[in-house]
């Protein structure tokens, strides 16, 4: 039976079959806690526990022992608890296969972090509105949404949940956390005891604090976060004297290469003012190792205060 295209309401950025090789990172579930709302009566009873749809095995044949399954009530649900809230992009439902897939029709994606009626009134941000037989449905979220728990649920009188795989993919959840701090810095060049790190040592004004470079052509200072990182905005604190318009025209540049020092990476930003002391740049998620600054084109000095990263790293 082929894939049909499926619909999804609320908040739904993008839907439809895609291929999962486009996902990034872990897939959450395997280290969550799986639960459900019943469970399927004797002599199936050991075939259908909750943590089976969480157990990174997609068979869809509810006899092989792969697959959750609840009992025949109204309104069955299943949850799986992620431990921490994160900000979810993808959720792939891989349906029973085997017989009775239509079951799963009309089933709702909830996520979020209460555990009101267990967790069924969170957000709802997908519906499965067609059969699945034999295969997955995945949901895509651009923007992500946030939550602790992903909850399945049917609504209705005499109902039967089967899940034979869940995967969530995602990242954790930002709460404005500088993750600059425990990165590592260096630079083109040092100008007398300005070092590299003073632009990360969570001190924007103090005397002494600033990094500095020596009149460089295309000065540059380089952050690495040590790992991959989805970066949200960075807020960069400048000199504040006569040489804060040094920094104009300063590029900011994020990415895993360290080709050409760096300074290829794509780029976030532009100084294209110096007179407010902190500037903030908006980066949208861009992912990278390495957070450069760069003054590109020109003989200069660069001097940064501070260099503020809001992010968190991909699993």
């Amino acid at each position: 039976m082929d894939l049909h295209i499926f619909y999804l309401f609320g908040i739904i950025a993008v839907t439809g079959f895609l291929d999962a090789t486009f996902i990034k990172g872990r897939n959450l579930a395997l280290s969550g806690k799986a639960t459900q709302s019943s469970l399927v009566r004797a002599p199936w009873r050991q075939l259908g526990h909750a943590s089976n749809a969480i157990d990174g095995n997609t068979n869809f044949n509810f006899n092989h022992g792969s697959c959750s399954h609840t009992a025949t009530q109204n309104n069955p649900w299943w949850r799986v608890d992620l431990l921490d809230e994160y900000t979810i992009t993808t959720i792939i439902i891989t349906n029973r296969g085997d017989s009775v897939p239509k079951r799963i029709i009309g089933a709702e994606i909830h996520i979020g972090n209460s555990l009101v009626n267990n967790g069924n009134s969170n957000q709802r941000v997908g519906v499965i509105t067609s059969c699945p037989h034999r295969g997955s449905q995945t949901f895509h979220w651009d923007k992500g949404v946030s939550g602790r728990y992903v909850n399945v649920i049917i609504p209705g009188n005499k109902r039967v949940l089967t899940l034979c795989e869940v995967e969530v993919y995602g990242y954790p959840t930002p709460h404005g956390r500088n993750v600059a701090l425990k990165g590592r810095a260096t630079q083109s060049s040092l100008y007398q005891h300005y070092f590299a790190f003073a632009a990360i040592d969570g001190n924007r004004y103090s005397h002494g604090t600033c990094s500095h470079t020596n009149n460089d052509f295309s000065p540059w200072w380089r952050l690495d976060l040590l790992k991959q990182h989805k970066v949200f905005s960075i807020s960069i604190t400048n000199r504040q004297d006569v040489y804060a318009k040094r920094l104009h025209g300063a590029e900011i540049r994020i990415g895993d290469s360290l080709d050409h020092n760096g300074n290829g990476n794509p780029r976030c930003g532009v100084f294209t003012t110096t007179s407010t002391p902190t500037l903030t740049f908006q980066c949208n998620g861009m992912e990278g190792r390495y957070i450069n600054v760069v003054i590109p084109g020109r003989k200069e000095y660069l001097t940064l205060c501070e260099v503020e990263v809001n992010g968190v790293p991909l699993l």
